[in-house]
């Protein structure tokens, strides 16, 4: 009886141990490409591989359209959305990020004035110290009470800072940095960027006379000092974050029209830029003071006849001494990081169209990729190709982010808890995707 009892007992130990490791592992992603806008996912305790070829839901929710992918931060979700009827509204939701249960919802009147493809939000809502902040399609920023849904501060950045609203509306995620919300505005008197208090929405600084690109801005080290990278229509720049003061400057001038999306990519020494029409940049970003020079820069002949990666939605990965991204028409591809030259081209990872799209997020040593038919991949990437272990669907393809071939899913899927939660324009889902014990 003891014996059975000590058994008992030892066991009652390591599960209670096994949650307590399972708690402490867990991890939010409060914004843009997870914690550190680096698409690194730390969470262990994973599945190797899927058990069947639909992953099963957790929960799911009924949504509106939209291109802003998930965030989630203290046990909630934040995705936004566009309703068209009866009125034209943007809308800012949180969910239970345990059941999917709603806990609040803010709607604005937001009319899309010269915008295309008009499904919906661009930006996702960064989530910090209780705080949530949304930036929509056409300006309007927000600051919420993220537990509550209570407006703190607002701003209309096309009415109180003329804001230039690109032909795909305004995309770059809010950035957070100490005290400060830096945001892509692209309004006048050299409000390109403006950084905000975060707490009361006064504004600190504002910088640059360019336009927005609808790239994300990001935050990395250099030379002991916090330095901000923006990539604007026209160059790519390193900034003070406290200030809006230029550290250093590189021109990314587009030859045709101006589509860059993608996210800097930053390993600690090295800082990519792509772009659909203008292919990789490459920057050595100098560690002892504020400088970068152009390693390389190719640029193929077309969208179709491209060099390196003219990447679209999808930004590229930096691995080791190799470079990998989807290029314009899907083409899954691997560069030697010093040179741009091809390694190798893969087409199974995404069906081939144009601007056809992966999600990368890297953890350990394993790549997770959520392709824009809604299948989430599980691979490794090498030098010597494409290893794909296992793969499932999440979601379905909606129309309303682009009616052709049977709709798409671009929105950036957020990996929290141990869960994919991802959307499309009709329904946002959460699978589980720890191993089985």
């Amino acid at each position: 009886m003891c014996r059975m009892f000590g058994g008992a007992a030892m066991l009652l130990v390591i599960l209670v141990a096994g949650v307590g490791t399972n708690l402490s592992d867990a991890a939010d992603w409060p914004q843009w490409r997870g914690l550190n806008r680096d698409g690194v996912w730390t969470e262990t305790g994973l599945v190797e591989r899927f058990e069947s070829a639909q992953l099963p839901l957790k929960w799911r929710a009924a949504i509106g359209s939209g291109y802003c992918g998930p965030t989630v931060a203290e046990g909630r979700v934040f995705v936004m959305d566009r309703m068209v009827k009866p009125v034209r509204q943007e809308r800012v939701h949180c969910f239970d990020a345990e059941t999917g249960t709603p806990l609040w919802s803010y709607a604005y009147d937001c009319v899309y004035e010269r915008v295309q493809y008009e499904a919906g939000p661009r930006a996702s809502v960064t989530i910090d110290a209780g705080r949530a902040y949304s930036l929509g399609t056409m300006g309007h920023l927000h600051c919420f009470d993220a537990k509550s849904g209570k407006v703190l501060w607002s701003h209309d950045c096309r009415k109180e800072y003329a804001a230039n609203v690109p032909v795909w509306g305004i995309a770059g995620a809010p950035l957070v940095e100490s005290d400060l919300l830096i945001v892509p505005i692209g309004g006048k008197d050299n409000a390109c960027l403006m950084a905000f208090d975060k707490a009361t929405g006064q504004e600190k600084w504002r910088a640059l006379k360019d336009a927005v690109s609808y790239s994300a801005p990001i935050m990395i080290e250099q030379a002991k000092q916090r330095v901000l990278v923006y990539i604007t229509d026209q160059r790519i720049v390193g900034l003070e974050p406290r200030t809006g003061q230029v550290y250093w400057e590189q021109p990314f001038v587009p030859k045709e029209m101006e589509i860059t999306i993608a996210t800097p990519v930053f390993d600690g020494r090295h800082l990519v830029a792509t772009s659909f029409y203008d292919g990789t940049l490459l920057l050595n970003v100098h560690p002892n003071d504020l400088g970068v020079q152009q390693l390389w820069h190719r640029r193929g002949a077309s969208e179709q006849k491209t060099d390196a990666l003219h990447c679209c939605i999808s930004t590229p990965m930096i691995l080791g001494e190799h470079l990998y991204g989807v290029d314009s028409y899907g083409e899954l591809r691997c560069l030697d990081l010093k040179t741009g030259d091809r390694i190798w081209e893969n087409q199974t990872a995404t069906p081939k169209a144009r601007w056809s799209n992966i999600h990368m997020v890297r953890n350990g040593d394993k790549i997770w990729m959520f392709n824009e038919r809604g299948e989430l991949i599980i691979s490794r990437l090498a030098p010597d190709g494409f290893h794909e272990i296992s793969r499932t669907k999440v979601i379905d393809p909606t129309q309303d982010q682009l009616d052709q071939r049977g709709g798409v899913c671009w929105s950036h899927p957020a990996f929290a808890n141990k869960r994919i939660y991802a959307r499309n324009d009709k329904e946002l889902v959460c699978a589980d995707l720890s191993a089985k014990p």
